[in-house]
């Protein structure tokens, strides 16, 4: 059992009497009542501390994350909007076109490798793009 300490404190004569009509009740006592809503109190405090401390940053984490969201939605649509793009204007190869599909592998694999190349080097070709001129 924790080592208690005695306190002397005053309230006013309104609180006082509900604490009294607290106490009186079966298994009930003032130090443990004030125990509890001491506690309460302190941690209440406690966790608005740490919420005025984090709300700052966590605000800030949402906007990042809100455009993180936002450019992933974007990306996903313009990749789709080309993939469609190039499928629609583009003929399917023939059956027996095998150079067609040799050289098909052989931009992917390429367009693949460079996709790596970008990835891992951390770069970015969008914001590398040569401004146009008018």
């Amino acid at each position: 059992m924790a080592e208690k300490v005695r306190h002397q404190l005053f309230l006013p004569k309104p609180l006082s009497d509900r604490l009294e009509a607290l106490a009186a009740k079966p298994g009930a006592s003032k130090s443990a009542i004030l125990t509890d809503a001491v506690t309460a109190w302190l941690n209440r405090r406690g966790a608005s501390e740490l919420e005025d401390r984090f709300a700052i940053r966590l605000d800030r984490m949402t906007q990042a994350v809100g455009r993180v969201e936002r450019d992933t939605h974007v990306t996903l649509e313009t990749i789709a909007l080309f993939i469609r793009f190039e499928l629609s204007i583009q003929a399917p190869l023939a059956e027996n076109d095998q150079a067609g599909r040799a050289l098909a592998a052989k931009r992917f694999e390429a367009f693949v490798q460079q996709v790596g190349r970008q990835v891992a080097a951390g770069r970015r070709s969008l914001g590398s793009l040569p401004e146009q001129r008018p």
